[in-house]
Formats: structure tokens, C-alpha cells, sequence
């Protein structure tokens, strides 16, 4: 199919790749957040390594939230570029920071959530940022009910400059087809503390790729409740090393049928049952890329409002 019929068809968050060229982004409609007495927590943990270059704009975008009740946390696997100057030029602003040696994201997040106090929980990679406003977002879904313990929102793509070059729009939450494929983006996601500690208190180490399908996994297998918010609320920079690129088939792919194989034997043992389970989780996924392009559609003319 021609390259042009193809982006016709699939929806931005079936691609990750420039959608048009960059461009500054927009004005972001903040809102007035919560007051101060009703901000819970939030605590932020900011993996890194080697990444010198991104991480003033990652950091930046954290703290000039403004956000009443922040924990930054920075766990910097002993860089040897610019990173600790960095980090060090905005340790008033960070509550706890190491520059060591460690075994991978995963280490670094879970060494990072140990020093975390918040009753929200999150972690936002050294390359990406938040959007203008996204935590007064964050605090303001999770107040709204007592139930949610997941929020997560649609997703702005970037490019090494930090110009806008795409957006995911999000059709809606469906916990079926994340027994097949993981599209929630990574760092718009929080979660309460008390799930965390309820799932493991901690990332699988085993994880390079997927860790945080197979964290969404047990979040979900917990009875979580997941909330999408009508917000843009993280930037995703794409450039060369961006670690979806660089692992995807070197890890990615193997972790990802783990997570696969590991739903499809939750469901059934027989192996009819499980082609038929795969057959429903294909169905699925057309569906959902299919409500994703109408969601695009909706949003370019202001029928689907996202903040």
C-alpha cells in the first residue's frame, strides 16, 4: 500500500514517526488546577543516563509546572557526559539524586521509587517532558473520584529540537487490548502509591523494553481502575538513541511475546481457546486503530476536545 493511503488509514498512535513537519507547539489551555489543600503528592522519578543534552528540558518541564506538592527525584547511571552539571545545577529543586553505576531502567526507576513519599507515583525519562499544566491535570482527575488508581492522557511527539512533529489522540481505555499490545504512553501514565505497593512495590528487573507494559499488566490484574484524561499531557521525543528505537528488536520484541504468551495462558491452556483468543485480539486492535482515526478526525474539527 502506498505510503500516502497508509497514513490516510492509521492513526497517529500507529505511528511512531514525524506525522508533519515540526512546528512550534501550541498554546496549551492550563486551567486553574486545584487549590493548593487539594494537591496530593506527586512524586517523580527521572531515570537517566547519558542524556545531558535532553535533560535540562526534561527537568525544566517538571518543575515550571509550578505544581504545589512535587517530589523530583534523579537517578543518573553514572554518566560521563554533561548530565551530573545538570542535574547539580538544579538540586534545590530535587528532593534526592545519584550519579552511580546501575543495572538498567528498571534498577534506576526502582532505586528512585524507594526515596518516593508521594501519594501519586510516576517516572518521566531523561528525553521526554510534561506538557504546560499536566500535573494540576493529574491531581485534578484523581480528585475527581475515589476509584481511579491509573490516569494517563494523549501524547504530544517531538523531535530533538523539542517542535512538535505529531500527536497520538487516544480513542479511550480498553483493557483487552492491552493483552496484545501496550498504547498507553509512558509518560503521561501516574498511579496511586498504595497500587504500587499493592502490585510489588517495584519494575520487573528481568524488563529492558516492556517494563511498563508488564507493570500496566499487574496494575490490571490488580482490578485497577484506569481514567484517560481529554489532555495532552506528555512530550515524547523521538531522535536516534531513543530507546524504542534502539531496543526494539533486540529486546522489545521478545518482551513483548513474554507479556503476550503469559495473557493469551491466563485465558485458556487448550490450544483452540488461544486462537481463538488471538483471532479476538486482532479484532480488537482494528477496532481500536479504527476509533483512534475517527478520534483524530473528531479532534481536527473541534467535535473532540482535548486540552
Amino acid at each position: 500500500m502506498a505510503n500516502w493511503a497508509l497514513n490516510l488509514l492509521l492513526p497517529g498512535c500507529g505511528r511512531l514517526e514525524y506525522h508533519y513537519e515540526p512546528r512550534e507547539i501550541g498554546p496549551v489551555d492550563t486551567g486553574p488546577g486545584p487549590a493548593t489543600a487539594d494537591c496530593p503528592l506527586i512524586s517523580i522519578v527521572v531515570p537517566s543516563f547519558n542524556q545531558g543534552r535532553f535533560l535540562e528540558h526534561t527537568l525544566e518541564s517538571i518543575i515550571s509546572q509550578n505544581y504545589p506538592r512535587l517530589e523530583l527525584i534523579v537517578v543518573d547511571g553514572g554518566s560521563t557526559d554533561n548530565s551530573r552539571v545538570v542535574i547539580e545545577a538544579y538540586s534545590e529543586h530535587i528532593k534526592w539524586w545519584v550519579s552511580e553505576a546501575d543495572t538498567g531502567q528498571a534498577n534506576a526507576i526502582n532505586k528512585g521509587m524507594e526515596h518516593a513519599s508521594g501519594e501519586i507515583l510516576a517516572w518521566l525519562n531523561s528525553d521526554d517532558c510534561l506538557m504546560p499544566g499536566a500535573l494540576f491535570k493529574v491531581a485534578a482527575s484523581f480528585n475527581s473520584s475515589r476509584k481511579i488508581d491509573v490516569v494517563y492522557g494523549h501524547r504530544v511527539l517531538i523531535n530533538e529540537d523539542g517542535l512538535d512533529v505529531g500527536k497520538w489522540i487516544m480513542p479511550g481505555h480498553n483493557e483487552f487490548l492491552l493483552t496484545y499490545a501496550d498504547y498507553i504512553p509512558q509518560e503521561t501514565m501516574f498511579w496511586k502509591a498504595e497500587l504500587w505497593d499493592k502490585t510489588g512495590a517495584g519494575l520487573d528487573e528481568s524488563f529492558r523494553f516492556a517494563l511498563d507494559w508488564e507493570l500496566i499488566r499487574r496494575f490490571i490484574d490488580a482490578g485497577a481502575e484506569f481514567r484517560l484524561v481529554p489532555s495532552f499531557l506528555g512530550q515524547f521525543r523521538m531522535h536516534e538513541m531513543q530507546k524504542t528505537h534502539a531496543n526494539i528488536e533486540s529486546d522489545g520484541f521478545r518482551e513483548m511475546e513474554i507479556i503476550r504468551n503469559k495473557c493469551k495462558l491466563q485465558f485458556s491452556s487448550k490450544v483452540a481457546m488461544q486462537n481463538f483468543y488471538y483471532r479476538a485480539q486482532r479484532f480488537r486492535l482494528y477496532l481500536f486503530l479504527l476509533k483512534a482515526r475517527l478520534s483524530e478526525v473528531l479532534w481536527k474539527i473541534n467535535i473532540n476536545r482535548i486540552d
